[in-house]
Formats: C-alpha cells, sequence, structure tokens
C-alpha cells in the first residue's frame, strides 16, 4: 500500500508539472493569430488603393477623350465630311494638269526606228545614218530632222542608243530572185556609232560612242544580236546627234529592240 500510495502522489506530481508547462508555452502558439489580421489588412488597402487608381484613370481618359471629340470635331453633315477631301483632291489634280505648261518638262526625245526606209543593199558593210520615227516617238523642246537629234537648250544631257541586227533565211517571193545567192554572214561586223556634231566646231562630227561585234551567223537558223550604249555629256544650243550603224539591212526594224535618245539632267 505504501506503494500504491508513492505511485499515486508522484502520478498527481506529473500532471501538475505537465499543466503548468502547457500554461507557459501557450502564449507562444497564441501569438500566431494576431499576424494574420494584419497580413489581410494590409492587402486589403492595397486592393482598394489599386481599384482606386484603375478607377481614376478611367474616369480621366473618359473625360479627356470627350473633351476632344467636343472641342476640335465641327458638327457637320456626314456626307460633306466623306465628300469634301475627294472632291477637293479632284479639283486640285485637274487644275495643276491644265495649268502645267509643257515647256516646264526637260528636254528629251525617244525614237523607235522607222520601218520603212532605204537601207544599203544586202552584204553591204559600209555604215549608214538610221532614220527614226516621229510619229511613234516624241521630242520635247528638241528638234529632229533628217535623222539627227537637234539641241534646243543647253545642259548637260544624257545620250542612249540601241540597235538590234537579225538575221534568217528565207524563200523568196520574187521568182526572179530565186538564183540569187545567199549573203556569207559567216563573219558580220555589226557596229554602233553614237556622233555628235558640235556647233563651236563649225558642226564637225565626232564619234562619242562605239560597241558591237563581229558575229558568225548561221544561214540555216534565226540569228538575233543587239548593241546598246549610253553616256551624259555637255550639249549647247545648236549640237545635233545622229546613229549610224554597219550592215543597216540586218536592223530590226521594231521600235521595241531599235531606239534612240537624250535626256537633259542639269545646266
Amino acid at each position: 500500500m505504501a506503494a500504491t500510495h508513492s505511485e499515486y502522489r508522484g502520478y498527481l506530481r506529473n500532471s501538475v508539472d505537465i499543466e503548468a508547462g502547457q500554461h507557459r508555452f501557450h502564449p507562444v502558439q497564441s501569438s500566431e493569430p494576431t499576424y494574420r489580421p494584419l497580413l489581410f489588412g494590409t492587402l486589403a488597402v492595397m486592393g482598394l488603393l489599386q481599384v482606386a487608381s484603375s478607377v481614376a484613370i478611367l474616369l480621366h481618359l473618359t473625360g479627356y477623350l470627350q473633351e476632344v471629340d467636343l472641342s476640335t470635331v465641327p458638327q457637320r453633315p456626314i456626307e460633306e465630311v466623306q465628300t469634301e477631301p475627294v472632291l477637293n483632291a479632284l479639283k486640285d489634280t485637274r487644275k495643276n494638269r491644265r495649268c502645267k505648261p509643257p515647256k516646264d518638262s526637260l528636254p528629251s526625245a525617244h525614237l523607235p526606228i522607222k520601218a520603212h526606209q532605204e537601207f544599203s543593199k544586202k552584204g553591204e558593210p559600209r555604215a549608214i545614218t538610221i532614220d527614226w520615227d516621229e510619229v511613234h516617238g516624241y521630242h520635247n523642246r528638241m528638234g529632229y530632222q533628217k535623222g539627227k537629234l537637234l539641241v534646243m537648250e543647253s545642259g548637260f544631257y544624257y545620250v542612249y542608243a540601241k540597235t538590234c541586227f537579225r538575221y534568217y533565211k528565207y524563200t523568196p517571193e520574187d521568182s526572179s530572185q530565186a538564183g540569187t545567192l545567199p549573203v556569207d554572214v559567216s563573219n558580220s561586223q555589226l557596229i554602233q556609232y553614237v556622233y555628235h556634231e558640235s556647233i563651236k566646231q563649225n558642226s564637225k562630227a565626232q564619234m562619242l560612242m562605239k560597241t558591237g561585234s563581229t558575229m558568225r551567223l548561221n544561214n540555216t537558223s534565226y540569228n538575233m544580236y543587239c548593241a546598246q550604249q549610253g553616256r551624259g555629256l555637255r550639249l549647247e544650243e545648236g549640237d545635233t546627234l545622229f546613229v549610224n550603224v554597219s550592215n543597216a539591212w540586218m536592223l530590226d526594224p521594231e521600235g521595241e529592240g531599235t531606239y534612240f535618245g537624250a535626256i537633259k539632267l542639269g545646266n
């Protein structure tokens, strides 16, 4: 019994110590809930501030747009607002086209080859002057006469020329030419010359450009060769320009391949 009494007293003592220990640690556990309200309050305040700022910006933008619409846009009918700029643009364009005199454009010329003209005889290699077609070409503030471009205004010009040669064997329609021997084109010189006649040098012709090649053409097939060149130079009023070619009887009569021209670039 004495042991039992002692054990009972020890049990009571341990129980009291455990309860005392729990009371000592209780304040530490009870301090955790005090941080949560502070955190939630901070987040709530930040959210309210963000919502308030967004609403303020939205109100400001809405008021600004309304102010611009009321102050800057005149109250006019819709049809007038849509059609007036278009009509004004059309009127201005027509006015400019009518009032712009042709002489405001730079002096220039572009002349295709004249389709029907007398060339040298077949097989004759000597160079002749090409005649150009005024009807299908143009020359503005520049003259033209017998294959020559006439400069009417001094300045710096760009001069260009292109000539195409073609040859193919064909059966003559005239029976009198049936016995004609074919032309030897195995060693043909197809050369283009551009000349300048200066009024300051008594209109003596000087060669400006020269290009071409010696071609070995074939009698049994279609042959074509083109020569093109251009350069800039100073021209005076009264100067003339013209183009000579060898074996002109082989010239391509189409204006897209053979042409001559000049344009003024400046003074």
